[in-house]
């Protein structure tokens, strides 16, 4: 057990480790060595955050708490604390039943945990990070929250209603991140496209990603999470147009079929879906285009998932996942649509 040395253990999505890579800049400021994601992990200080998006997710975080819990037992750690979405939704649940963690924060009130040692927060850190990544790479998260409530998602209930950071504070981090030595940027939030309409009803994206693009060292910039009801397609000028900004756009699409479509209550039509395709397509030759589809979803009928492979037959996506539930017989859609795709 190495004094002074605190452990951070990152489980989730790409934006739960730039809230690790926040907390470790303060914890750096304040003395403490930090080691992410460490397989053989010596600190006296462990801090795990967690993922509470979907079952196998939780099943991972609670494992590794108990796993860091057995390591406290046997003296190997002193202190154990536990952050994110997983303690945001089940805080009461988990204080009640691992009471050997000394203290749950959610996923906004983590840096409380700072003061909770005895230090305090250094204003001078505040919104820089200690970066995990590669040097050449860094995420760079514009929002948090969600307000689409889409029928199979636990965001909005974890992180509420989608607040968009400060264009100029994301701009700022941008330049000072590329001043040292940062090329690639991934775009990141809960739905991307959304940017901005909290602040004053408008979408700012295409905005953001054109000015972010101007900024002296930025070679690279990767758009992920898109939405694609009411998507800005001005947009797409940005992508086209600016070297600098990657012809790829991540967009969970889920489904094509309009029964599903609106038992996911994902407000949009099949018909809507296709000219959009189209209009990606078209307007940025070239683009390569990522999405997530989903299959035995409640409800979901032979005739669904049939016109769901049509569609992919049609799309030609350059990159695809696949989301399956227990509701259907997902071993056999998932055979029957990876063959598809091998065929395409």
């Amino acid at each position: 057990m190495k004094k002074n040395q605190i452990d951070i253990i990152t489980m989730g999505c790409s934006k739960n480790l730039v809230d690790s890579e926040l907390l470790m800049k303060q914890f750096e400021a304040n003395g403490y060595d930090c080691v992410h994601d460490s397989e053989a992990p010596e600190g006296e200080i462990a801090v795990i955050n967690t993922c509470g998006f979907i079952e196998t997710a939780k099943e991972e975080s609670i494992n590794t708490i108990l796993e860091f819990v057995n390591r406290k037992e046997n003296g190997q750690l002193r202190q154990l604390y536990v952050m994110g979405c997983l303690s945001q939704r089940y805080k009461e649940e988990l204080e009640k039943e691992i009471p050997e963690v000394d203290k749950f924060y959610g996923k906004f009130n983590f840096k409380q945990l700072i003061s909770d040692l005895g230090k305090a927060e250094i204003p001078s850190c505040d919104g820089r990070r200690h970066l995990t990544t590669p040097p050449h790479y860094a995420y760079i998260k514009i929002a948090e929250g969600c307000d689409r409530h889409c029928a199979y998602c636990a965001i909005p209930l974890i992180t509420g209603k989608h607040r968009s950071r400060k264009m100029d504070d994301i701009l700022q981090e941008v330049a000072e991140l590329a001043a040292n030595g940062v090329k690639e940027f991934q775009i990141i939030e809960q739905e991307l496209t959304y940017y901005g309409i909290d602040l004053d009803g408008k979408h700012h994206i295409t905005e953001l990603i054109s000015r972010m693009a101007d900024i002296p060292g930025v070679e690279w910039i990767r758009l992920h999470y898109a939405y694609p009801n009411q998507f800005p397609l001005d947009l797409l000028d940005v992508i086209r147009e600016k070297p600098q900004v990657c012809k790829y756009l991540d967009v969970a699409l889920q489904h094509v079929s309009d029964n599903m479509l609106s038992r996911m209550r994902r407000h949009v039509t099949k018909q809507e879906t296709m000219d959009f395709i189209r209009a990606l397509r078209e307007k940025v030759p070239g683009l390569h285009i990522r999405t997530t589809l989903m299959v035995g979803f409640p409800g979901e009928t032979e005739e669904d998932f049939n016109e769901l492979m049509e569609f992919v037959r049609w799309a030609r996506f350059e990159r695809m996942a696949l989301s399956l539930t227990h509701t259907r017989k997902v071993h056999t859609a998932n055979s029957t649509m990876r063959t598809t795709f091998q065929r395409i």
